[in-house]
């Protein structure tokens, strides 16, 4: 499928990278592509979406810095997400024009239903009387809590399209045939007749860390019309 070049600045369009849940701009997958493409002449800049806190985490005020890093009306962006980051990428991207591509990485579509799933009903439901979930903070390496309020965040926002992001921007979508916790069936159902996303899947679980040359090769292929604009 080819992306065609959308408006941009006279610069061309940003790059952002969005990490995912309990991750950072550290992240394995993050500095690899921003490496990967610093080498073709590419600032992809990996945006801190711990926000406001791990611990007050809300899909809200992440989605507020990844407009805010967009820059102004006449810029325009291209966003890598991973999981929750890519959940974040596809909810700006229904919201804002200025977004021309995305790239997700195992993106945690319908996140409520995902991590109910992944927590346990049981779980759930310490988590919403106590108010807190304990977790591992990847990028602190250290255990820490999450305040059940990104729940209800969540839910507030899915339930503005029937759970399912509204996204009309070209989309590649590569997600791990292995993944256990982002699963697969939700980017298959959501790529399903949808000319404008190419899915590719891959051998791989939900970190896809034994997949990123074949994810920067499929991303280089899949935005080859930006690639040119943006060269120098």
């Amino acid at each position: 499928m080819n992306v065609p070049p959308g408006p941009s600045s006279p610069a061309g369009p940003r790059w952002l990278y969005l990490h995912g849940f309990a991750s950072g701009p550290q992240s394995a997958k993050g500095v690899a592509l921003a490496e990967h493409y610093a080498r073709q002449g590419i600032h992809l800049e990996r945006l801190n979406l711990r926000q406001p806190s791990l611990e007050h985490l809300s899909l809200s005020a992440m989605m507020r810095t990844v407009r805010d890093a967009m820059g102004s009306e006449r810029d325009r962006a291209i966003v890598f997400g991973s999981s929750l980051g890519g959940l974040t990428a596809c909810r700006v991207a229904e919201e804002d024009a200025r977004v021309c591509a995305l790239v997700l990485l195992a993106p945690a579509l319908r996140a409520p239903e995902q991590m109910r799933r992944t927590v346990s009903e049981e779980g759930m439901r310490r988590w919403q009387e106590t108010g807190w979930l304990e977790t591992q903070d990847y990028a602190e390496k250290r255990k820490t809590r999450v305040h059940f309020g990104l729940i209800h965040d969540l839910d507030t926002i899915e339930a503005r399209s029937g759970g399912w992001p509204d996204v009309r921007v070209p989309t590649l979508l590569i997600h791990g045939r292995r993944d256990t916790t982002t699963d697969i069936r939700y980017s298959r159902e959501w790529a399903r007749g949808k000319r404008h996303v190419r899915l590719v899947e891959v051998d791989d679980g939900h970190e896809l860390v034994d997949s990123l040359g074949r994810i920067a090769a499929e991303a280089d292929d899949f935005l080859r019309p930006f690639l040119v604009q943006t060269s120098p």
